[in-house]
């Protein structure tokens, strides 16, 4: 039968112009083993897209398709055929049969990773005239580089394959019919947009070449199927590793990898099983919150126990040549996928999560933006709350009991250290783009402080505690405003600011300066104090203001009248008023400017509010529900306007944004969980505790060199809190009644108390610094006015 076969032969014609774009961000499945493999792997558009080896965070290949055709100028690609159905085999595993129909086939196409090998096995059959056969169409991206792959189409023991190889990677290709013998027929390997197998097709309607290799670049792999057959996907450090890997998968079989996966997930799911408060649930919910727990387990990754990528998808990825997309970590992410795993008594995982923590924290005590598994850096931002989290993550393992022999005191000081050291401001949000006072931010970092607190003694633990109840009395004087022009529009008193300027801390006034809104293509020139984020809802999550106090009440419904979009399946809320992060108003791909649409993770953040001011949360779980995907994964972003069927955008479903997100998936977890408990299941415990939602009333003020405090109440006594031994020199009203003050020693910083409880409104403090280490007057004179109100 070979015979028949026409040969290839030559090089392929090699692109001058590379594509290095990837797939589809809007995943229907993403999939994993349980077992020895370390192959990932996602669905989309009825096809596997990126395929992950040996490590979530590097991409093998880029997309694995098919073409149905007679030879005789039919032709239909699958991931362009609309309808396609998604079968699982039950709520939560990732074993699934996806179902294409057209008026001329039907073709089945079954997927699962064989458990004991890096294998991906595809089973197809196709139905329908009889003159139609599959073809293959695969795109490696060998260690996540287009630019440097090579393949061949070759014969290995005798069996005909293609495989590539780039590096230190190679993949292979391999088929059996339904007889388990060899099954590829006509084979080719291209260049991506030149002389690939779809481009043959484009031109020709028909399979018509049959080249040999390929000059190194972006590179396809393609050939003629049997109607039914098994496709092995392997990955090893060679091709030869990989086409040995691939044929053993194969002589394996694929029911038996199959029924291997199956059987593996349906006990592994049986590990948990949700709370009979949550029976009440619908069975749409209760499914996503199952599902929700698979899509946590298959972001961790297996050479790095513990670590956790944002999402198996690169964001607009069809647009996107990006080499990181959210196949990274950022400790933000992890740590709150850790708080899901930790509500749902999984203590071995967060225990990884911990340990992976604590061995990329960073020597001064932060941790990266973000990061490759390996702990690479990727982005080079500071995010405050990112050192925070972790933290938050040791407390509350310490609250189960749960630490075991783990060595955390030195991780959880110097973090604080570098809280205490850059806070209340952050370099970053957690949107990874402004500088300043963020609410969300501030609330973490508080809260790392009262609970690192708990494991410091004497004077370390009377400054962090200090520094967490100061930051925590003075939240509305540096991020809520009144009066403004957008309050009078919206109807309410004030607002917590999105972020408010970093030179607030040191000068009047910067709150009314603008701020710069990033991704936008034109910034829309908004003052600091026209700016509203949802951000301060953490403030009662974690218990540092009431779900009443009147602040976040007129906060709430700021944002409800400002950032709330209602679609068809439930409100959803913006990050911020003119956020450019999504796609644009024609519904095209963001590329670095675009216009913010709603996000399901908001919604259930709003729904945590919701509980903790005794409302229902179950509309924002049915919300969430509702704005899943094809496959029932959470999306980053929703489209939340007019319908463009052109770009496949409908209101209340997902956009061309990550998807699944896994925070969001934890985020519903961790919901489903509050609502069967009662109160947030991730609320800091020593921090509820101590402020129990209000505000503290506090004794002293502080000055800091990055918080240089302008004026002083009368009857506060004045703190400074400085990074080395100083002598404070200061006298009042003109420099009289001159006097010393030496700091102390506090372990986290060097405080010196100066006795101003007796001073009245309108006295002046004056004071300089003399750094007792170096010998040297700090060259500059301070004055702070002593009034009768709390500036």
């Amino acid at each position: 039968m070979e015979s028949h076969i026409p040969q290839p032969s030559g090089k392929a014609p090699a692109s001058s112009l590379p594509n290095l774009r990837w797939t589809s961000a809007r995943k229907d499945m993403v999939g994993t083993t349980l077992g020895a493999s370390r192959l990932w792997f996602s669905v989309a558009q009825g096809i596997i897209s990126e395929v992950y080896y040996p490590r979530l965070d590097i991409p093998q290949v880029k997309d694995l398709g098919f073409i149905v055709a007679d030879g005789q100028g039919f032709w239909q690609e699958l991931s362009s055929l609309p309808g396609y159905t998604l079968e699982f085999v039950a709520p939560g595993i990732p074993v699934l049969t996806i179902h294409h129909r057209h008026a001329l086939f039907n073709l089945q196409l079954r997927i699962c990773p064989d458990p004991q090998r890096d294998v991906l096995l595809l089973d197809i059959v196709l139905e329908g005239d009889e003159a139609l056969r599959p073809y293959l169409l695969a795109a490696p991206r060998l260690g996540g580089d287009a630019d440097n792959n090579c393949a061949w189409v070759d014969r290995w023991e005798g069996r005909p394959l293609l495989w590539a190889e780039q590096g230190p990677f190679g993949l292979a290709l391999m088929c059996t019919d339904a007889k388990g013998w060899s099954g590829f027929g006509a084979l080719s390997v291209g260049s991506v947009g030149k002389s690939d197998l779809w481009q043959d097709f484009d031109r020709n309607q028909k399979m018509t070449w049959h080249y040999a290799e390929t000059e190194p670049g972006e590179v396809s792999l393609g050939g003629e199927l049997p109607r039914r057959c098994t496709l092995a996907l392997g990955l090893g450090s060679s091709k030869e590793a990989a086409a040995t890997l691939a044929w053993s998968a194969l002589m394996q079989g694929f029911d038996s990898a199959w029924q291997a996966q199956c059987a593996d997930w349906s006990e592994w799911q049986k590990g948990w099983q949700p709370p009979p408060k949550l029976a009440v649930l619908s069975e749409p919910v209760k499914q996503l919150l199952l599902r929700s727990e698979s899509v946590l387990k298959v972001h961790q990754d297996h050479t790095y126990p513990g670590a956790a990528v944002a999402s198996l998808s690169v964001p607009w990825g069809a647009s996107s040549s990006s080499r990181g997309g959210y196949h990274l970590v950022w400790s933000r992410d992890l740590v709150e996928t850790a708080g899901a795993l930790l509500a749902m008594d999984k203590i071995e995982e967060v225990q990884n999560i911990l340990c992976y923590l604590m061995a990329t924290q960073q020597t001064d005590g932060h941790w990266l933006q973000n990061q490759w598994l390996g702990g690479k850096p990727f982005w080079q931002g500071i995010q405050l709350d990112e050192t925070a989290f972790p933290v938050l993550l040791i407390a509350a393992l310490q609250e189960r009991d749960a630490l075991a022999q783990m060595p955390v005191h030195d991780t959880v000081r110097r973090a604080l250290d570098f809280i205490i050291r850059e806070g209340p401001a952050t370099g970053q949000d957690r949107w990874e783009e402004d500088a300043g006072i963020n609410t969300f931010t501030l609330a973490v970092a508080i809260a790392a402080l009262v609970e690192g607190a708990e494991f410091l003694q004497g004077r370390e633990r009377d400054c962090a505690l200090m520094l967490a109840d100061y930051w925590n009395a003075r939240l509305e004087d540096w991020t809520w405003v009144e009066g403004t022009a957008l309050a009078s529009r919206l109807d309410v008193p004030g607002y917590y600011l999105r972020s408010t300027p970093t030179d607030e801390l040191c000068h009047e006034g910067a709150r009314h300066e603008h701020l710069l809104i990033k991704n936008r293509a034109i910034d829309p020139d908004l003052a600091a104090d026209e700016q509203i984020a949802t951000d301060f809802l953490q403030l009662v999550r974690y218990g540092l203001r009431d779900a009443h106090d009147p602040h976040i009440v007129a906060s709430i419904t700021a944002i409800d009248k400002l950032l709330k979009t209602d679609t068809p399946n439930g409100p959803v809320w913006h990050r911020y008023n003119g956020d450019g992060y999504g796609e644009k108003s024609d519904g095209s791909a963001f590329d670095g400017s675009g216009i913010g649409r709603g996000w399901p993770l908001l919604a259930g953040e709003r729904g945590h509010y919701a509980l903790m001011a005794g409302e229902d949360a179950l509309p924002y779980l049915e919300a969430m529900t509702a704005m899943t995907g094809a496959g029932g994964l959470i999306p980053e972003q929703v489209w939340d306007t007019d319908p463009i069927p052109a770009w496949d955008l409908y209101p209340g479903q997902p956009s061309g944004s990550a998807m699944p997100l896994v925070w969001a998936h934890a985020e519903y977890i961790k919901l489903c969980l509050s609502y069967a408990q009662g109160y947030p299941v991730d609320r800091p415990a020593q921090t509820w505790l101590r402020y129990h939602g209000q505000r503290p009333d506090i004794s002293f003020y502080l000055w800091r060199m990055k918080q240089r405090l302008r004026n002083l109440p009368a009857g506060k006594e004045l703190r400074m809190l400085l990074h080395a031994h100083a002598r404070v020199h200061w006298g009042s009203n003109g420099w009289q009644n001159v006097a010393d003050v030496d700091t102390e020693d506090w372990g986290l910083g060097h405080v010196a108390i100066l006795p101003t409880t007796q001073m009245h409104p309108g006295d002046t403090l004056e004071f300089t610094l003399y750094w007792l280490e170096t010998g040297q007057w700090q060259g500059e004179d301070y004055l702070i006015q002593i009034t009768g109100e709390i500036s």
